[in-house]
């Protein structure tokens, strides 16, 4: 014997179960994009470990002060009021200038 149904209980139609699924499809599609994207960000973050020589030949009396890494490149600025750009391969000095 079945359990007659409430007639006032509202019966889900076939475009609502379809639009009950696309909603859960879209749904699942953004909360995989999301995750997507923070993988990628913390993936693009984590490959930034900086080489540099092991050890920098600076000019006499010279001290760091600071010090910027590029692609191929690095630049120290000293207490003497110099920018000082070295190969990054080479760690030879490629350019120096003054600070007015």
């Amino acid at each position: 014997m079945s359990v007659p149904s409430d007639p006032l209980e509202p019966q889900e139609t076939p475009q609502l179960r379809t639009l009950r699924r696309m909603v859960m499809l879209l749904t699942a599609v953004m909360i995989g994009g999301v995750l997507l994207t923070f993988a990628l960000i913390v993936i693009r973050l984590s490959d930034r470990t900086p080489t540099l020589p092991d050890q920098i030949e600076l000019p006499d009396g010279a001290r760091a002060e600071a010090l910027t890494i590029g692609s191929n490149w690095y630049v120290i600025v000293t207490n003497d009021n110099r920018i000082l750009i070295f190969d990054k391969t080479t760690g030879n000095l490629r350019q120096e200038i003054p600070i007015q």
